[in-house]
């Protein structure tokens, strides 16, 4: 039932971009001492909505259709970055701030989201 819902449906992909964006960080702050290591990013939600409708790579691709933060769309890119004198990218500062960044989209989508069902159970009695 919720699934038919655009706003639970795009409240569900912010949570589930938050998440990668989540577990990104974790992955460059778990990488911080590794030589020649660089830092990776993902890009914001609205760059994601921002490129326009998807489209499945085959017959049957689960979730293409309708989900704005499916795997083909959420290439981690370079973060950039000056590199350490042993090549590592990573600055502790910057995932840092990411990952807030990621928790307040998450806490977002979830206000949102609860919000809306709040809105439908008064609806409905």
């Amino acid at each position: 039932m919720f699934e038919s819902l655009e706003l639970f449906r795009t409240a569900g992909a912010l949570m589930r971009h938050a998440a990668a964006r989540q577990a990104q960080a974790a992955i460059n702050v778990a990488q911080a001492d590794t030589p020649g290591y660089r830092a990776r990013m993902l890009p914001s939600f609205a760059e994601v909505l921002a490129e326009g409708p998807l489209r499945a790579t085959r017959p049957g691709h689960f979730g293409a259709a309708s989900d704005p933060t499916a795997a083909s769309r959420l290439r981690a890119v370079d973060a950039g970055g000056e590199a350490a004198p042993n090549g590592n990218t990573v600055s502790l500062e910057r995932e840092m701030f990411a990952s807030v960044q990621a928790s307040r989209e998450h806490n977002q989508a979830l206000a949102v989201w609860r919000h809306a069902v709040t809105v439908l159970r008064t609806s409905l009695g």
